[in-house]
Order: structure tokens, then C-alpha cells, then sequence
């Protein structure tokens, strides 16, 4: 029934807690199972605090800008980039330690080589602060030795790659072509790019509100 809404019963033996009384017998710091799915990723950094391995990866979450989600929350009510961003997290919860002035350290202390991760407009739906966390944690995962390709739009984060490949000049079956590749300046030399001409307005207004 594709064409219809989806919808939505409370069930009349949990009353929505999806575990049966034996199990919400069980609390920890006087909390259920189920009042711990209700929490945000915020609250459980919180709540967790105590436990490093929790507080690790709910920090991360944190950090890529997913601090409301609630840990309970189905995985199909997820966006795209949401979806994303959670598996960078568990690829960030193996390959980085959170105090990033441990960096450096851990990169030396691997005896293998870094991972190429692909990123498909990880920012989509960020606020402009996220982005930052974000933008914080791509590099922090660079520093590691590992290369990250980002596939994204954003202005804030085209500013900050090592490398840009720009592609138009136009969309569909005007584009397709390499305009520009090489460092940030170089982009911004480019009186052909579109993201070039962008990038000057969006770096003069930014001064300007400054």
C-alpha cells in the first residue's frame, strides 16, 4: 500500500515501550530501557559520561552535528545525509581517539595505511554551526592519514579541501568537464567556474557581515 500513509498504533500490551514489564523492571540509575531510548544523543553524552566507550561515540554524534536525534528513533525517519553521518561515526569510533591532541600519536602507533573515505554532501541539512563540528571532524580523520573526497556544494566546505575538482560548466548535458582542479587558489584565479564566482561573493559578504 505504497500509495497510502504510513500509520502509526500504540500497542495496548507496552503502551509504545516496545519491551514487556520483566524487562522495564530493570533500570539503571533509575532509568528503563525504554526511557533510554527516549533520551537524545545529547542526554545519553550526559548520562554516559561515567562509561568512555559510550561517551566516545555519543560525543562524535555529537560532533557531526547529530546531538538530537534520539537514540530510539526508527532508522527509516533518517535522512540521507542523517544516515550518513552515523555511519561516518562508526568508522570515526575505530579509526580516531576523541582528544584529538592524540592524533598525531595514534597515526604514528598504525602499521597500516589510511582509508579512503566518500562523502555525498555529507552537510545537506546542517546549520552552519554543524557544519563547523563537521568540518572539524573530516579534518581531524585527515590528520589520522586517512583521505576523505567529499561530493558537496557547500561554500564552507569547498573552502576548506587540500584539493577541488570542479565540474561544469553547467548541469546535465552542458556539464560534466573539469573547469578547475587544483588548490583553493587556484580555483579562485578561474573566470570560467561557477563555484569560483560564488566563492568571491560568498568570501566578500562574509566580510562584510563581519
Amino acid at each position: 500500500m505504497n500509495f497510502l500513509p504510513d500509520v502509526r498504533v500504540r500497542c495496548e500490551s507496552c503502551d509504545g515501550n516496545r519491551f514487556n514489564q520483566e524487562t522495564l523492571s530493570v533500570h539503571y540509575r533509575d532509568k528503563t530501557i525504554a526511557q533510554v531510548l527516549d533520551f537524545s544523543v545529547e542526554e545519553a553524552l550526559e548520562f554516559f559520561s561515567a562509561l568512555p566507550s559510550l561517551e566516545r561515540v555519543f560525543g562524535l554524534l555529537v560532533d557531526v552535528g547529530l546531538g538530537y536525534l534520539r537514540l530510539g528513533q526508527p532508522s527509516p525517519t533518517l535522512s540521507g545525509g542523517e544516515a550518513q553521518r552515523i555511519k561516518l561515526v562508526s568508522e570515526l569510533a575505530k579509526a580516531l581517539p576523541r582528544d584529538q591532541y592524540k592524533i598525531q600519536a595514534a597515526h604514528k602507533a598504525r602499521s597500516i595505511l589510511g582509508t579512503l573515505y566518500v562523502l555525498d554532501e555529507p552537510t545537506v541539512g546542517l546549520h552552519a554551526a554543524d557544519v563547523e563540528k563537521l568540518l572539524k571532524v573530516i579534518h581531524a580523520l585527515v590528520d589520522a592519514g586517512n583521505t576523505v573526497v567529499v561530493i558537496e556544494h557547500n561554500l564552507d566546505m569547498v573552502s576548506e579541501a587540500d584539493w577541488i575538482i570542479d565540474l561544469g560548466l553547467e548541469g546535465g548535458d552542458a556539464g560534466g568537464k573539469i573547469v578547475v582542479e587544483g588548490t583553493l587558489d587556484k580555483l579562485m584565479k578561474s573566470r570560467r567556474s561557477h563555484t569560483a564566482q560564488a566563492l568571491r561573493e560568498f568570501r566578500r559578504t562574509s566580510r562584510v557581515s563581519v
